[in-house]
């Protein structure tokens, strides 16, 4: 249809140059026609007869100027003309000319010499006879031209209706595209659209199963493949989804057996009552009180998130009945800045890098261990908190450290066999559940026989939280 289109307009663009060219080179060569018609008409018969008259002579007139000229204007004309016939009239014209330039020369010789003003009035005589022979040439000449101009008008009105004839029939073969358009290719996107609609509306509906069959029209086969691969995908995201919140819920119920292990329950035991044998009253209301607090946050009514202030009241707890326990080898501080006590935290996540310190750290190391938990701002915005565990127990090779790491990045399909690291898995597996790409998860530092430190940094959350 463009090249259709087009046809026209190229048409018109090409016949206007050529006309305008055609035109041009018309007015052009009657202009100078009638220039070099009036200097051999009149201009150098009134000179030549001033000359003879002795008014003036021969380098002060000079005629021959004017003969170069007209041979000039010939030339041109010649160049513009195309018909053969005013070819040949310039032809003419130009012997005429050259007759003419002879015979001004006889004049200004019989001039030179003295010849009788008589002779010289015939010479004029003469002369004035080829001019008015070359004027009746020039006319001529004039009147095939304008006739070149009648064709030439002839020629552009027929162009013209050219022209009309093509648009009209462009305009009916548009109009024929147009209403088959309208009755085959609407018809042909109506249907798969009104099937796309009803596939959006069983969709909002829930019914994740729908898909629509592949339209005919190309244009249409994207949208209506991305329309069945999102439904697709909404399905596998939903089960994928509901199937991540129940390991989820495993996963809480295996940390909370992991923290309350009945080897814990019964060493805690069997401490308060060793030491309600040694009568020593306040140690046992002591790890009485600890345990009990213990087991209250941990549970924590089935609320998730709990305060900085809670989880670290938690580790009080646990750092209480241990220390108790192992006091002889187990020494620990918490430092917490006092602008975040009132931050939000994922609940449980600090306590079991403080187990992993104790028994992977401090009992491995002789003589006594320290353990030290820190919680402050990460940067000089405030926008994160960093949570950092440190001992200075045995510590990780770096052959066990990198088995760990990887591990944590790798071991969500074995995670009851990570029995040495499942307590840091399943919180750097919340961690990531929880804030996403907001956090990087557990890192790991350790020196072997040094000690380790292990941190993770989590986006600041003050007040309520709605998760």
């Amino acid at each position: 249809m463009i090249g259709i289109m087009l046809i026209p307009t190229i048409y018109s663009a090409v016949s206007t140059q050529i006309h305008t060219k055609q035109y041009d080179n018309i007015i052009t060569n009657v202009g100078n026609a009638n220039r070099i018609n009036q200097i051999a008409k009149s201009d150098i018969p009134n000179e030549l007869w001033e000359i003879v008259c002795g008014k003036t002579d021969f380098y002060t007139s000079k005629p021959y100027t004017k003969i170069e000229n007209i041979f000039t204007g010939i030339e041109e004309m010649k160049e513009n003309t195309k018909s053969k016939e005013n070819q040949q009239k310039l032809e003419v014209a130009y012997r005429a000319c050259t007759t003419l330039q002879q015979n001004i020369q006889i004049l200004e010789d019989q001039i030179n010499e003295g010849i009788s003003v008589t002779q010289n009035e015939a010479q004029l005589d003469e002369i004035r006879t080829i001019t008015a022979l070359f004027s009746d040439i020039m006319q001529d000449f004039i009147l095939s031209e304008m006739e070149s101009a009648s064709e030439t008008n002839s020629s552009i009105k027929k162009a013209s209706l050219i022209m009309t004839v093509m648009q009209i029939i462009i305009l009916v073969f548009s109009l024929g595209v147009a209403i088959y358009g309208y009755i085959t290719v609407s018809k042909s996107i109506e249907n798969p659209l009104s099937d796309m609609q009803q596939l959006s509306t069983e969709i909002s509906h829930g019914n994740l199963t729908a898909r629509i069959n592949i339209p005919e029209v190309e244009e249409l086969i994207p949208l209506a493949n991305n329309m069945n691969s999102m439904a697709e995908q909404i399905d596998l995201l939903l089960k994928k989804n509901i199937e991540e919140q129940k390991n989820f819920q495993k996963a809480e119920v295996r940390a909370l057996q992991a923290q309350i292990t009945p080897h814990f329950l019964y060493n805690t035991f069997d401490t308060i009552i060793w030491l309600a044998e040694q009568e020593q009253t306040e140690e046992v209301v002591k790890i009485t009180k600890a345990f009990s607090n213990f087991l209250r946050i941990s549970l924590s009514r089935g609320h998730e998130w709990i305060t900085v202030d809670q989880e670290l009241d938690h580790i009080r707890n646990y750092l209480t009945i241990q220390k108790i326990r192992y006091a002889d080898i187990l020494n620990y501080e918490i430092e917490v800045n006092p602008d975040l006590v009132e931050s939000k935290i994922i609940k449980l996540t600090l306590q079991p890098l403080v187990e992993n310190a104790i028994y992977h750290g401090i009992k491995n190391k002789r003589g006594r261990g320290h353990i030290n938990v820190n919680v402050d701002y990460s940067d000089e915005s405030k926008e994160f908190i960093k949570f950092a565990v440190k001992d200075d127990g045995a510590g990780f090779t770096e052959e066990r450290l990198a088995e760990v790491k990887n591990e944590l990045e790798t071991g969500s399909e074995n995670a009851e066999k990570l029995s040495s690291v499942y307590g840091l898995y399943n919180v750097n597996k919340k961690l990531k559940l929880y804030y996403g790409e907001k956090t990087e998860g557990l890192q790991i530092e350790s020196e072997h026989r040094k000690g380790s430190t292990i941190w993770f940094i989590i986006p600041s959350v003050a007040g309520d939280v709605n998760v």
